[in-house]
């Protein structure tokens, strides 16, 4: 089975909701899929979270599948979303001095994008 980790850097809703789409998709054609929010994309947890998001029906749909890997626990607290990540139970990444460490997912196997 083929393994995508999609990291998303960019904190554009406009960039993020392909980050979604193509997790989905990846998704339901059968590849193991991660998304793992970095950067400036942290700083749309709480916005996505909110029902009257626009984006908010993708990332529940991402969230339901198990799609949403993580968030990196140095930038989300930089972009004053660690709280929200921890109420929202998503796992905080901070193996590589408080980052996500992408060769952690190339050594399982994961092609790394990222956006």
């Amino acid at each position: 089975m083929k393994k995508i980790a999609l990291f998303a850097f960019n904190g554009d809703p406009l960039c993020f909701i392909h980050v979604l789409l193509n997790a989905l998709d990846m998704h339901a054609n059968g590849v193991e899929t991660k998304i793992v929010l970095e950067g400036a994309a942290t700083q749309l947890i709480t916005e996505l979270d909110k029902t009257g998001h626009p984006l908010n029906p993708l990332w529940e749909k991402a969230r339901q599948n198990g799609l949403i890997d993580g968030v990196c626990k140095a930038c989300s607290n930089k972009m004053g979303t660690l709280a929200t990540a921890e109420n929202l139970s998503l796992n905080l990444l901070a193996e590589m001095s408080g980052h996500p460490s992408m060769a952690r997912y190339m050594a399982e196997g994961f092609e790394v994008i990222t956006f």
